[in-house]
């Protein structure tokens, strides 16, 4: 019998949260292009039913509740990871400006490690994990506000934002107590997304989308753009940051989320002829060094 390379798990772990930070560092300018024609709701529709579907084809055996308790963190997970912390973030946006969001939202590993200790998952995070999480956000809010955006007071926007990293700290809390009862990383976030959709379900007469389906008709690189939403950053991204949880821990893996503006800021320059400021390049120095510091054991 072969065993298991701890190492070599770790390794698998941290390139699969790397992967997705990359694919989601990525994901504003389809996004950014969609919310020309869509609402939030309907992107995040589309997403999660294109997401759900492919998840399904992938793995098509029916995964029967086992009982209530059981069924208890999936229904949290996604509720907190897919539903509220996209409708909050969304929602932020419009009462806010970007840079605030960009700063409030990764402090969602310091959510994840709070809570997860809180609710007696982990052990008490030693203080290089807060020197990192510190230096890392200066780091953030370099990049935030080198476009001269500027911090806005707004509070509503900022604590819609604010609520959006807590969900996502709740998200790796579910996932942490849903443990593997028997699924695969791919029927576990099939079933989670399953319980996006349907706790999804109470916005649709408040926030009347039309689900019109025209744009994509109009403009096919539409088509592009919500299939890489949907394949890409919904179904490949959340069975890869999953199992990554699953491998190297929840607060290792949701550290990665300090990448995003990087990737942000690269992808700016390389697609959108963005330019990288000098203040930019040692927001990047700093973010590195902080998830240097985080990620120490």
């Amino acid at each position: 019998m072969v065993r298991s390379d701890p190492a070599h798990g770790r390794l698998l772990g941290h390139g699969m949260a790397l992967f997705v930070t990359v694919v989601w560092g990525t994901t504003f300018i389809s996004s950014k292009l969609l919310l020309a024609a869509f609402t939030p709701l309907e992107i995040m529709t589309f997403r999660f039913l294109i997401a759900w579907v492919v998840l399904f084809l992938l793995s098509p055996h029916p995964i029967l509740p086992k009982s209530l308790r059981g069924e208890l963190p999936f229904i949290g997970a996604g509720i907190t990871g897919l539903t509220l912390y996209f409708i909050l973030e969304n929602t932020a946006l419009e009462y806010t400006l970007a840079s605030n969001v960009g700063i409030i939202i990764s402090a969602a590993p310091m959510f994840s490690a709070l809570l997860l200790w809180a609710f007696r998952r982990t052990g008490r995070p030693r203080p290089t994990f807060f020197l990192g999480f510190l230096i890392a956000m200066s780091g953030i809010a370099l990049i935030s506000l080198a476009g001269g955006e500027g911090l806005d007071l707004n509070p509503l926007g900022n604590l819609l934002t604010l609520g959006a990293a807590l969900c996502w700290g709740l998200y790796g809390v579910c996932l942490e107590t849903a443990g593997s009862q028997g699924l695969t990383q791919l029927q576990a976030t099939r079933k989670v997304f399953f319980y996006g959709i349907l706790t999804m379900l109470p916005l649709f007469p408040v926030l009347r989308p039309s689900l019109s389906l025209s744009p994509f008709f109009d403009q096919p690189m539409m088509i592009f753009h919500i299939l890489y939403l949907g394949l890409a950053a919904s179904a490949l991204c959340f069975v890869c940051w999953n199992r990554a949880m699953a491998l190297i821990g929840t607060v290792a893996t949701n550290v990665y989320i300090y990448l995003t503006p990087v990737i942000t800021l690269i992808a700016s320059a390389l697609i959108l002829d963005e330019p990288v400021l000098p203040q930019a390049l040692g927001a990047i120095v700093l973010i590195l060094l902080g998830l240097r510091l985080s990620q120490r054991q």
